[in-house]
C-alpha cells in the first residue's frame, strides 16, 4: 500500500477526516462542505500518530534533506512539528498567528538564526492563506524557507495558485483525491459519492454536488 493510501486510511479510521455528503458541515465562511478535518485527533491515537509523524519525517528527508529547523503553524502544526523534529533530531519552534501583546512580543517562538533552512509543518492545506502568512513571517525574520510539509491537502485550485504566487513549495502525506478513493473502497462513503466530493473540491462555492 502506498504511503498516501496508508495515511488516508489512518485519518479515516479516527475520523480526523470525516465525510458526510448527506449532511454537509457549514464552514465559518458559510460554504457547505461534505468533509470535516481535524488532524489533532491523530495525536490521541498512538498507532496513527506514529504513521503520520514517521511519514512527515520521511517526507522531509526526501524533499528537504538540507532542513535545519522545523517550524509548526499555530496551533495545529505545533505538536506535529515537535514530534517530527524529535524523530529527525532537529530543533523546532512555532509561529504564532500574531505577535504576543506582552513580554518580548514574539511571533516566532524558539531560536531561529538568520539564513537557517526552515521547513514549515502544517496539518492541512485548503486555500493556503494561513501557511503563506507563516512563511512570510519566517522570511521577514531572515529564514530560508525551503517549503512546507503537511499531512493533508485539499488540492483546491485557489490554494495551488496562492502557493505558487508566493513561491511556496508544499508536499503532503495524502490528499483529497486519495482519501475520497480510500473512503469509498472501505465503505465510509459510496462510489457515487466520490464524484460529488471532487465536484466540491474543484469549486467549493458550487453547491450542485449536494443534490447527488
Amino acid at each position: 500500500m502506498k504511503l498516501s493510501e496508508q495515511v488516508a486510511k489512518a485519518l479515516l479510521s479516527v475520523k480526523a477526516v470525516f465525510f458526510r455528503p448527506e449532511q454537509p458541515f457549514i464552514w465559518a465562511s458559510g460554504i457547505k462542505s461534505p468533509v470535516y478535518c481535524d488532524n489533532r485527533l491523530t495525536l490521541t491515537a498512538p498507532d496513527i500518530r506514529l504513521i503520520v509523524e514517521n511519514g512527515l519525517a520521511d517526507l522531509i528527508r526526501k524533499e528537504y534533506p538540507t532542513a535545519e529547523v522545523l517550524m509548526g503553524t499555530s496551533t495545529a502544526g505545533i505538536a506535529h512539528a515537535a514530534i517530527t523534529a524529535h524523530i529527525l533530531g532537529l530543533p523546532m519552534g512555532y509561529v504564532r498567528s500574531g505577535a504576543k501583546d506582552h513580554g518580548r512580543q514574539n511571533r516566532i517562538e524558539g531560536r531561529l538564526e538568520k539564513g537557517q533552512k526552515v521547513v514549515v509543518i502544517e496539518d492541512l492545506i485548503s486555500t493556503g492563506g494561513s501557511v503563506i502568512d507563516t512563511v512570510d513571517a519566517l522570511r521577514e525574520a531572515g529564514a530560508d524557507v525551503l517549503g512546507v510539509a503537511s499531512i493533508f491537502t485539499y488540492g483546491m485550485q485557489k490554494g495551488i495558485e496562492r502557493l505558487a504566487a508566493a513561491k511556496v513549495k508544499n508536499v503532503s502525506l495524502t490528499n483529497f483525491d486519495v482519501i475520497a478513493k480510500v473512503a469509498a473502497e472501505n465503505g465510509y462513503i459510496s462510489e457515487k459519492d466520490v464524484k460529488r466530493l471532487l465536484t466540491f473540491r474543484d469549486n467549493p462555492s458550487d453547491e450542485s454536488w449536494i443534490k447527488g
